[in-house]
This record gives structure tokens, sequence and C-alpha cells, in this order.
């Protein structure tokens, strides 16, 4: 009995230390209200890509966008990226399989349909595409994606 009086007492006392601790609150990754405001759409869809590789796209290309060089391709630096915009999110909307060529090294394996709407493949492309070493002028544009059919 009084071992759990005690383990409720340490319990409380720690949650109470690290919620009254400002420091902890100021460590978490949300973005205040304002700035999300503020936010271009580009900036808003980059943001919201960022959710959709990390949910789809990590497992293989890596947090760094770089894969691993043997059954995945980088995504950072890629020119099959930027050479082959189309195919890039055709890619992403229908899978693919087969040989590719991704900044003179081959690759051969497969990528499945992740089932993405327009919409999240919209986000995610312009998250590739302006991450890492990647600048991209042009924005992918949710039109531009439904464009693409099977």
């Amino acid at each position: 009995m009084i071992a759990k009086l005690h383990l409720g007492i340490a319990l409380f006392a720690s949650a109470y230390l690290y919620y009254s601790n400002p420091s902890v609150s100021s460590k978490t990754n949300y973005l205040p209200i304002l700035e999300i405001q503020q936010q271009t759409p580009l900036q808003k869809s980059i943001a919201d890509g960022k959710e959709v590789y990390a949910d789809f796209c990590m497992q293989c290309h890596l947090a760094n966008g770089k894969g691993d060089g043997v059954n995945f391709p980088t995504l950072d630096g890629s020119n099959w990226l930027t050479e082959k915009r189309t195919q890039s999110i055709h890619a992403l909307k229908f899978g693919l399989s087969g040989p590719i060529v991704v900044n003179g090294k081959k690759f051969n394996s497969a990528m499945p349909a992740m089932g993405l709407s327009n919409q999240e493949v919209t986000d995610v492309m312009n998250y590739i595409m302006n991450s890492w070493g990647n600048k991209q002028k042009k924005s992918v544009s949710l039109e531009e994606v439904a464009l693409v059919k099977q």
C-alpha cells in the first residue's frame, strides 16, 4: 500500500515538474498560429509534403533523401527528379517498376503505388524538390499532377 502511494506521489511530482517547466514547452515543433497564417502556398505544400514523406517515402529513401544507393535511389540532388518531372509524378501516383538511371547509377527496384491523392502527390513533390540540396524554381501544382494519367 505504501509502495503504491509513493509511486503515485512520484508520478504526480514528475508530471508537475515536466509541465511546469517552461523550457520543455519551448521544445515543441509547433509553429505559432501567426506563422502558419503567413505561410505561402508553396511553404504550406512543403510542410504538408514533409508529413506525407515521413509516412510513405522515408522508409526507403531515408530521412536525408539519399536512399540506400543499392535498391533505392537518392532524391537529394537527383537528376531524375529534375529531368523527368512528369515521370516522377507518375511514379508517385501509380508506382514504378523497371530500370531507371539516377545520377548515372542504375536502379531496378519496384516502388508500389501508395494510393496518394493528387494533393498528397503535389505536396510530397514540392517537399522533395525543395529539400536537402534540391531547389526548384517552379513549384508542382495540383493541376499539373491531375494531368498525369496512368
